[in-house]
């Protein structure tokens, strides 16, 4: 999707320590960038992980991960990793990411989070005040199920 459709993003600069000795970034670390990027997400709508746990009444745990290589990140480039939401079914939320080193589009990415009980981790329903602040910083309905 064009970075344009994205209307968060979060600034990550790559260190020497996630890089081989080629200087390129070891792929394990994109999941790492991924778990950023959407935990800044959170803190963007007002919903600031884990203290939004106790708040909700709710967590999260991820259910699937994927991610798509399109080209390397390097040592020190500067990373722009587009967040969004997806869709929202009853109890889970679609993350989909896309990480940018200037306009070169370099990682698709798409994370599923399942809404749980803090204590039993039996699946809830993704809280109403979470819907409507992924609404609002999105500017638009959300796929829901």
């Amino acid at each position: 999707m064009p970075k344009s459709d994205f209307k968060f993003f979060h600034r990550l600069r790559v260190r020497w320590a996630e890089a081989d000795l080629q200087g390129i970034v070891f792929n394990g670390h994109y999941l790492t960038y991924a778990d950023v990027a959407i935990t800044e997400y959170w803190r963007a709508i007002g919903c600031p992980y884990p203290s939004s746990v106790q708040r909700l009444g709710a967590d999260w745990l991820v259910v699937k991960a994927i991610l798509e290589y399109r080209a390397p990140a390097r040592y020190d480039d500067e990373l722009d990793i587009g967040v969004r939401v997806g869709r929202i079914g009853n109890s889970s939320l679609q993350f989909v990411l896309e990480m940018f080193c200037g306009e070169n589009h370099l990682i698709d990415g798409e994370i599923i989070y399942v809404t749980v009980n803090p204590q039993t981790h039996k699946p809830l329903r993704v809280p109403d005040v979470l819907r409507e602040a992924i609404g609002g910083l999105e500017g638009q309905s959300i796929g829901t199920e």
